[in-house]
């Protein structure tokens, strides 16, 4: 089942300071929700651990991250896929752009595309919609606090 999401979040912090932060595997961790390890292989691939819970299922994520079409400070593409054993699979990319705003502040637009498979899509696009706008904005919300306390 593959779903498109699309957003955007006003930062209190300069594109410089959102690119650091972007590019920080400790500061997404924190942000993730249900990110258990982040760890920076090197500057453009990422191994990741994931908790997530979709309605009735629970599962354990485990794949890798690659960033591409990096345009420091205004964005990046990033990619990834992970396997949860008997939930299934997921795998998607983003495209991520800053812009400066008023006031010293940055613009973040994210676009979303996104597959899961196996289990998962017996919990119907529903509720896996539902369950994933929750946790893009959970992410972009721990995001800006980590943003404004650095």
């Amino acid at each position: 089942m593959a779903m498109t999401m699309n957003g955007e979040a006003t930062l209190p912090a300069s594109k410089d300071v959102v690119w650091a932060k972007l590019n920080d595997a400790e500061v997404l961790k924190a942000c993730i929700p249900g990110c258990e390890q982040l760890t920076k292989d090197d500057d453009t691939h990422l191994s990741a651990v994931v908790k997530v819970k979709l309605g009735p299922v629970k599962a354990t994520f485990k794949g890798k991250v690659e960033l591409s079409e990096l345009d420091p400070p205004n964005g990046y593409r990033i990619a990834g896929e992970g396997e949860g054993g008997i939930a299934g699979f997921a795998k998607g990319g983003a495209r991520v752009h800053l812009s400066d705003a008023e006031g010293g502040q940055t613009l973040l637009r994210y676009e979303v595309e996104a597959q899961v498979g196996g289990k998962l899509i017996q919990l119907g696009a529903r509720l896996i919609d539902s369950v994933s706008k929750k946790l893009a904005d959970e992410f972009f919300t721990n995001f800006a606090k980590a943003v404004s306390e650095g």
